[in-house]
């Protein structure tokens, strides 16, 4: 969690009498939950009051990627009408603002905030709206349930720190590889993936350069979905795989060209313009296959089981301006 001065910047209600859930405010934007849906309400330029209704338990699994990620590259749509786009020292935060309808009514706005004050305050909303026994993280067969009044928290689960490795895992001082006295069982849909490692024989003095370790093993023990971690990191060059399943609880929108590499079953993807949300294209991924979705598009993935997805990043932090100003392309090839 933040500092304390952080997180002075909070703004929120005493805790409803009844529901027992906080309501947070941010700017023009409030947000309250009741026992099944999340309300957004904000007011438009002209002086109207609006308001928009989510599902809570997809609220919280796409404000627990929000969350957790930083941000991401670029915009993590909620759903359709309500996200953030990362500037990287800032953070908008919109409601219908990429959508065309919403923009072309009129009734859309956004806001700009430090990424200090947003993160605060979505770090606090997290973690009154999360109750006991319900994971954002997890899919939805593994976790409990996030509907109902206030019941206790489940802050160990929203608190879990991303697993990024500086060079590669399993390197001597790097992240380690995953076991099960670490926590990191193997799951339930992997049963069948081999958990041995491969051997090494690096010359005398070579030892902690020569490496290699088993993906495969790795993700099988992965205990979140949809949530990317680095393996293997040279200089801007991040390779995220992650295990899927269910529904990517975000659409994201891309603000530089991502690689996709399916590595077993299958996932889904609806992709869309980034700015109005009409649709570009259905994507349907089976072992083996790889696609880029480029810095144009906003894009949410369907995994019917749980499945290993490689992702990916060029991390470069002037990659976004340069695609901005002209000088990279939003498109990972031309032909």
């Amino acid at each position: 969690m933040n500092a304390p001065t952080e997180l002075a910047k909070v703004i929120a209600t005493q805790p409803d009498p009844t529901l027992g859930y906080k309501t947070f405010t941010l700017g023009s934007f409030t947000f309250a939950r009741d026992e099944y849906f999340a309300h957004i309400r904000w007011t438009t330029r002209d002086g109207r009051p609006l308001s928009h209704t989510m599902d809570v338990g997809n609220y919280l699994r796409a404000l627990m990627r929000d969350v957790a990620w930083g941000f991401f590259y670029g915009w993590v749509n909620f759903d359709n009408v309500v996200g953030t786009v990362n500037h990287y020292k800032s953070v908008d935060l919109y409601a219908g603002s990429y959508n065309g309808t919403m923009k072309d009514a009129g009734v859309d706005l956004l806001e700009n905030f430090p990424t200090d004050q947003i993160r605060a305050t979505f770090e606090q909303m997290l973690d009154d709206w999360t109750n006991e026994g319900f994971d954002p993280f997890a899919a939805p067969q593994e976790t409990g349930t996030p509907y109902g009044r206030k019941r206790g928290n489940n802050t160990a689960k929203i608190t879990r720190a991303r697993e990024l490795a500086t060079r590669c895992v399993g390197l001597k001082g790097d992240l380690p590889l995953r076991t099960d006295e670490r926590g990191a069982p193997v799951n339930r849909a992997f049963a069948d993936v081999p958990q041995d490692q491969p051997e090494l024989h690096p010359e005398p003095g070579f030892e902690n350069e020569v490496h290699a370790f088993n993906l495969f093993a790795f993700l099988s023990r992965s205990q979140v979905t949809w949530n990317p971690s680095f393996t293997s990191v040279v200089k801007y060059s991040y390779m995220c795989p992650t295990t899927e399943e269910h529904i990517l609880p975000i659409i994201h929108g891309n603000d530089r060209v991502e690689w996709f590499f399916q590595m077993c079953d299958e996932i889904h993807w609806d992709c869309s313009d980034k700015n109005t949300g009409k649709p570009l294209a259905r994507v349907i991924m089976k072992a083996g296959d790889m696609a880029a979705m480029p810095a144009y598009c906003r894009h949410q993935g369907y995994s019917p089981k749980r499945s290993m997805l490689l992702v990916w990043e060029n991390g470069s932090p002037n990659l976004v301006y340069e695609i901005q100003k002209g000088e990279a392309p939003e498109v990972p090839v031309k032909f």
